[in-house]
């Protein structure tokens, strides 16, 4: 999806339409969940602290983010998703890689299945969406960035060898901050620096992702798309303030475990285990669970397991962060194993 949150909000508030904007937590910690166009052109981004953001652009519009709505929106695409194919992985709520590869035709009919899609995605949520189109994963994904927003793009084996060649060593998957600086200290600035590199150089330098590197500098990548169970259930908070203060992390329980029984009862699941998780204002993390007799649903009997672990808790220092989760779902039925390509993202 374009800039999704920040979409949603343009939609839901015209006047709000076509002015930079970004959606963000409030408070000294806050940061950009996700800014607009208009927001971009002043080098706004997302994970963006917003003290930062707004010395770039002080005119900056400021939009507390409604969660429940993102996600309500987002189940509306996965509903679309599925009237094309069953074999989805989402990576976030407004991302996904499709498998189509039972589309007859192949690229081609793939190709004419994401207009299709992007144009259901329009009609029914009033957004628009971009699309990558190609015969694996690693290329469908570079695909959908390329001409956003509302683009659609489509990477043929042709094409691949001479867009890899060109592309920069950071924007390959698998390679972070610190894995691009230590391939251009080695030389290599693009794929066609990479493609120079043996297999055995690669492993030796990379260990196991090398390897990865080296098939991606040649468009091969095997990754299959895969349904992924929901294992688990949780939400969390991250204070203005660090705080010491035992009831006052009690209380926090009550939101957290209601935000969770809602998320289990719209997905038709229940879990036996509740997991408590605290960071420190240091960034230590600990997690501590139970698992009870029965599953839990109720937002009473989540919060209930999760005092009763807090309370056992001795507290380092003060605290960061609070989350609560369930795990240990019962199960609803069985995912379908994905064919190979070609998908899009």
């Amino acid at each position: 999806m374009d800039s999704f949150y920040a979409s949603v909000e343009e939609r839901d508030n015209p006047e709000l339409k076509g002015k930079p904007l970004a959606v963000a937590w409030s408070g000294p910690r806050g940061v950009v969940l996700t800014a607009n166009y208009a927001a971009r052109v002043h080098k706004v981004r997302s994970a963006l602290p917003v003290s930062l953001a707004l010395k770039r652009y002080p005119e900056l519009i400021l939009i507390p983010p409604r969660m429940d709505v993102y996600k309500e929106v987002s189940q509306m695409i996965h509903e679309v998703f599925h009237r094309y194919t069953d074999v989805i992985e989402p990576l976030s709520l407004d991302e996904a890689y499709l498998d189509v590869s039972h589309v007859q035709g192949e690229l081609s009919a793939a190709t004419m299945l994401a207009k299709k899609l992007k144009g259901d995605i329009l009609e029914e949520t009033k957004l628009t969406a971009s699309a990558g189109v190609s015969f694996n994963k690693f290329l469908a994904k570079l695909a959908s960035g390329t001409n956003k927003p509302d683009g659609l793009t489509v990477i043929t084996p042709d094409d691949a060898p001479a867009i890899i060649a060109a592309l920069p060593i950071e924007d390959f998957y698998g390679v972070g901050p610190k894995t691009a600086a230590k391939l251009k200290a080695l030389g290599i600035h693009k794929g066609a620096d990479l493609k120079t590199h043996s297999l055995e150089e690669l492993k030796e330098t990379f260990g196991k992702v090398g390897e990865g590197f080296y098939h991606l500098a040649r468009a091969e990548d095997d990754r299959p798309v895969e349904d992924r169970e929901t294992k688990s259930i949780s939400s969390e908070t991250t204070f203005e303030e660090d705080t010491g203060d035992k009831d006052f992390l009690r209380k926090e329980l009550q939101p957290l475990s209601v935000q969770v029984a809602e998320r289990l009862t719209k997905d038709k699941l229940a879990g036996r285990t509740v997991t408590l998780k605290i960071k420190y204002h240091n960034f230590r993390q600990i997690t501590r669970q139970t698992t009870l007799e029965s599953p839990v649903v109720e937002a009473s009997d989540i919060e209930k397991a999760a005092r009763g672990i807090l309370e056992g808790v001795e507290l380092e220092r003060k605290v960061r962060l609070l989350g609560v989760g369930v795990s240990n779902l019962s199960e609803k039925g069985l995912v379908k194993k994905p064919k190979k390509a070609p998908m899009f993202d």
